[in-house]
């Protein structure tokens, strides 16, 4: 439709229910104003070149991807463990806008423009590009490159965009650009036939062959499929994903990420020897992964493997065991608590799902050992925050609550389930320390990353 028509669309009772849904009902009103204001944007004449704008051609159409939080699962996916994540109200948004030529003009506020021809002279140029290398420009050719692999005759379109995925903060801000680049190449060019899971396949293989980056499936899969998602990577090819929609709200709790201001400059170290540390365990059975081995035969060794690879390396595998397990035990008390039970069970499953992260929380800080660098011990932000987190829900809560480190760990962000009554309470302690905003509430949405069709 056009700017007019859509500035109209959006406005109407329909597109209030839709941006209920993804940003809640506090929020909703924001979300409406933030497309309001990219719709404006992308039709103004001094938000896009006048060389670049008319070469448009088509309908302006809307996009989302969320934003996604880890809620167990931490640290075992790349051995082929169970990872449990969600989709958050924080996301990428976008009005784009379809072109007559091969270019891809994509602006997101806040940062540099992006702009990649997919041709020269009169054939595809979607082969990946040194130059290229760590660039969304690289995202682009390369997530051009997999939909032309299945067939998909590719061209170029206009978007203007905006993030509210806090970078930095665990929250993954470019897996969810990822998806939300496969999600309108997808609509545009290749009849919105694709699924989540191949959406999120697509983004990986740009990340991983034209970005650069060696990541895994989950974050690009969380944020493409909407609602909470257990992924079982034991066959990385196909893996197994099962999807739920879960309110906390409705039970009464707010979850939150705490960021602690620490920087991750520095430490890549600390995070590859995560992996390597579980896989030289699982490779003194002759295994590729800690998948493939049995927890009883890694305990009967202990020995053996402490003289060989160090007591670190064995305690993270006593760590992947014990989270590969918790997480389908943490989707289970998730699907009670969805479910249409007495409000006596549903409190129960609230209990035994904080129990459960709690034990993750507990599990990463003592053996997992992400929670502070050995590099620089001066500096524990995230285990200050789950410390004053812990003694808050003892003493000043008034109903069970829980916490975690969030994401690769190390510095950043901790997670924390707070009783809504104590919200505020909890926020001034955070900031007091933190600094001020350092508290973030997070809402699970049941939308991944999808074309808005009002």
């Amino acid at each position: 439709m056009t700017g007019e028509e859509l500035l109209q669309k959006i406005a109407e009772r329909p597109a209030r229910l839709l941006f209920d849904r993804l940003y809640g009902n506090t929020d909703a009103e924001a979300g409406i104003r933030r497309y309001v204001s990219l719709v404006t944007g992308l039709l103004s004449q001094d938000a896009f070149p006048r060389k670049n704008f008319p070469e448009t051609a088509g309908d302006l159409r809307l996009f989302t991807a969320a934003g996604r939080t880890e809620l167990g699962g931490n640290h075992t996916d790349h051995n082929r463990g169970r990872v449990l994540a969600a989709s958050i109200q924080m996301d990428t948004a976008a009005v784009v806008a379809p072109r007559c030529d091969s270019r891809v003009f994509f602006r997101s506020i806040g940062y540099p423009d992006v702009v990649v021809d997919l041709a020269v002279n009169g054939g595809m140029d979607l082969a990946p590009r040194e130059t290229e290398k760590g660039t969304t420009e690289a995202l682009v050719r390369g997530i051009a490159a997999e939909f032309a692999a299945r067939g998909v005759r590719v061209g170029g379109f206009t978007a203007n965009a905006d993030s509210t995925v806090l970078p930095g903060s665990g929250l993954s801000s470019s897996a969810s650009v990822e998806v939300l680049l496969c999600r309108i190449f997808d609509s545009l060019f290749g009849g919105g036939r694709r699924g989540a899971l191949e959406i999120a396949r697509i983004g990986q293989k740009a990340e991983n062959v034209y970005f650069g980056k060696p990541c895994g499936l989950m974050d690009q899969a969380a944020c493409a499929y909407g609602g909470v998602v257990a992924l079982d990577f034991a066959r990385p090819e196909d893996p197994l994903v099962k999807r739920i929609d879960v309110d906390l709200a409705g039970a009464g709790y707010t979850l939150c990420v705490v960021n602690t201001g620490g920087s991750h400059a520095g430490l890549t170290p600390d995070y590859a020897a995560i992996p390597a540390e579980m896989k030289s365990v699982a490779a003194f059975f002759g295994k590729e992964t800690l998948s493939e081995c049995d927890e009883e035969a890694v305990e009967a060794r202990a020995a053996d493997i402490r003289k060989s690879l160090g007591d670190r390396a064995l305690l993270r595998a006593f760590h992947f065991f014990d989270e590969n397990q918790r997480g389908p035990a943490m989707l289970c008390a998730l699907e009670k608590l969805s479910a249409a039970g007495s409000p006596a069970s549903r409190q129960d499953a609230m209990k035994t799902y904080l129990k459960l992260v709690n034990e993750s929380g507990n599990s990463s800080w003592e053996l997992l050992q992400n929670v502070y660098s050995t590099q620089n011990v001066k500096e524990q932000g995230i285990a200050v925050a789950l410390a004053l987190t812990r003694d808050f829900l003892r003493s000043e809560a008034s109903a069970p609550g829980a916490c975690r480190v969030h994401g690769g760990g190390f510095a950043g962000t901790i997670q924390a389930y707070i009783p809504a009554p104590a919200l505020d309470g909890y926020r001034g302690l955070m900031d007091g320390v933190f600094g001020p905003g350092s508290v973030t509430p997070l809402r699970i949405r049941p939308v991944g990353a999808e074309e808005l069709i009002l």
